[in-house]
């Protein structure tokens, strides 16, 4: 950081730009601070920083399949027929190391495949939960009045459904396939979202440089968008990243029972509806993907977990 000179601070002009400087670069590094405090306090969390290890590696796996899964496993759509009687449910070896399925297919060829669409329902589902949970639940919170009790109301009746069964309707409704998904799981996924925001707004509201803010002047959106959701936010941070973790469990339930992705996209969910006929003749059928869904998942609630501890602001060493 620089100082400012005795002549700068001495004169009318530089003097004060300097000393602008200096408070630029003192905020600049506060704000610095409190990320690299958060970023230490989640290192410090071996079950977090494993979770989030995990979660790059299934990443990173899934995301480039394409460059050398092909090449060494086989497609993991397509079905040899010249070559499905020698290759049909073989156990795990070292040509197959998950082993193969009904129709020929290797397992560790769809279960890696099957990480794309469970990684990306999860992200996309919940973005989509967030956007509808962060607009609504701020409206609420700022406004109150009869603006809260219809966004608070319209969560309930959401509640009120079975979540899979109202799942369903929507797929049913809107047709099968992975964007159905994406907007079933998202649209339904809101209510949470949005009343973990309203609680979190309105204590922070009530502080007392949004009062400032208010009597200097500042518009509606300026407040709300400016000084309260930026300080609101962190439980949301949280709240999203465990939520991938159900996203993904709920779009393999949905495969499961067949309205979620279609045969023969690989799917951790369809894998184990297919794996059903031959739990006890060949289990690693349902072994690996289920192995997938469970590391996965457990992998992002650690990390959500580990982000609660590491973004707050009054938690003691």
């Amino acid at each position: 950081m620089k100082y400012p000179s005795n002549e700068e601070v001495q004169s009318p002009t530089g003097g004060a730009e300097a000393a602008g400087d200096v408070v630029l670069e003192q905020t600049v590094g506060a704000g610095r601070t409190l990320r690299t405090d958060a970023w230490r306090r989640l290192r410090k969390n071996k079950l977090a920083l494993a979770g989030l290890i995990w979660i790059v590696i299934m990443i990173i796996i899934a995301a480039s399949a394409d460059l050398w899964v092909p090449h060494f496993y086989g497609s993991p759509t397509i079905i040899d027929t010249t070559k499905v009687a020698q290759r049909t449910l073989l156990p795990p070896s070292a040509a197959h190391p998950f082993g193969t399925d009904k129709l020929g297919r290797d397992i560790l060829s769809r279960t890696i495949y099957g990480a794309r669409v469970s990684l990306l329902v999860g992200v996309v589902a919940v973005m989509i939960s967030v956007i509808i949970g962060l607009i609504l639940g701020a409206l609420a919170a700022y406004y109150g009045g009869w603006w809260d009790s219809i966004v608070m109301r319209t969560a309930d009746v959401f509640f009120a459904f079975p979540y899979i069964l109202f799942a369903i309707v929507l797929i049913a409704i809107l047709g099968f396939g992975l964007q159905t998904v994406f907007i079933a799981i998202g649209v339904l996924g809101w209510p949470s979202i949005a009343r973990v925001f309203r609680s979190s707004i309105l204590s922070v509201k009530e502080n007392e440089y949004v009062d400032a803010a208010r009597a200097m002047g500042a518009t509606t959106p300026r407040i709300l968008f400016r000084h309260i959701m930026p300080n609101a936010v962190a439980p949301i941070i949280v709240y999203g990243t465990m939520s991938v973790g159900g996203a993904i469990l709920t779009e393999a339930a949905l495969s499961f029972l067949g309205v979620g992705v279609q045969p023969p996209s690989p799917s951790w969910g369809n894998m184990l509806s297919e794996a059903r006929s031959f739990l006890f003749t060949a289990p690693w059928l349902m072994l690996y993907p289920g192995l997938a869904i469970l590391t996965t998942v457990l992998g992002f609630v650690l990390l959500g977990d580990g982000l609660r501890d590491a973004l707050d602001v009054k938690l003691k060493e």
